[in-house]
């Protein structure tokens, strides 16, 4: 039996890729725990000790991570899993609610992305979409994902749920000879 990357990993199933959302998706717990840190030095300036400034900077940064922690938590447990038969989407809000989406392969009829935006294109983030026969799934702040995008296309390509687009050279040759 083939190892298991994840619980509900079928026996005859191979994971192709894991990807997941840009981390600037953790953007406001990154401002709160620099802000709690930052609140922390006030006793300081109230009474300007080093040992209320550093008494004050380990609270501040304790309830700094406490407050980025969710956020971080949300982030990496969030991941969408693609497998020969399947595209999984694993999606961790907080520290107790968690929901899947399971879909087929043959479902998806159609994948293309979007990056909007100074930001986006900067920090190289954008939108996935793909077209199902049960509805759209839109994947927002993606990384990278003109690459996702390549390696969904590629993957439903060699698993013969797409045909491709571009034939080789050999073929546009013959196809041009037979015209």
């Amino acid at each position: 039996m083939a190892e298991k990357y994840f619980d509900d990993q079928f026996d005859d199933e191979t994971v192709l890729f894991v990807f997941r959302k840009h981390p600037v998706v953790m953007r406001k717990g990154l401002v709160l725990g620099m802000l709690a840190i930052l609140l922390g030095t006030i006793p300081a300036l109230i009474k300007p000790q080093y040992s209320y400034f550093f008494t004050g900077l380990l609270v501040g940064l304790v309830v700094g991570l406490l407050l980025f922690a969710p956020f971080w938590i949300s982030w990496y447990y969030s991941v969408f899993i693609v497998t020969d038969q399947r595209l999984i989407q694993i999606t961790q809000k907080g520290l107790f609610h968690r929901s899947v989406v399971d879909m087929r392969l043959s479902q998806i009829q159609m994948v293309n992305y979007q990056i909007a935006g100074l930001q986006e294109t900067l920090l190289g983030f954008g939108t996935i979409m793909m077209q199902t026969f049960v509805g759209d799934l839109i994947i927002h702040d993606v990384h990278h994902p003109a690459k996702i995008q390549k390696q969904l296309l590629e993957t439903l390509r060699d698993h013969g749920i797409m045909a491709d687009p571009y034939p080789p050279a050999q073929q546009q040759e013959q196809l041009a000879e037979e015209s």
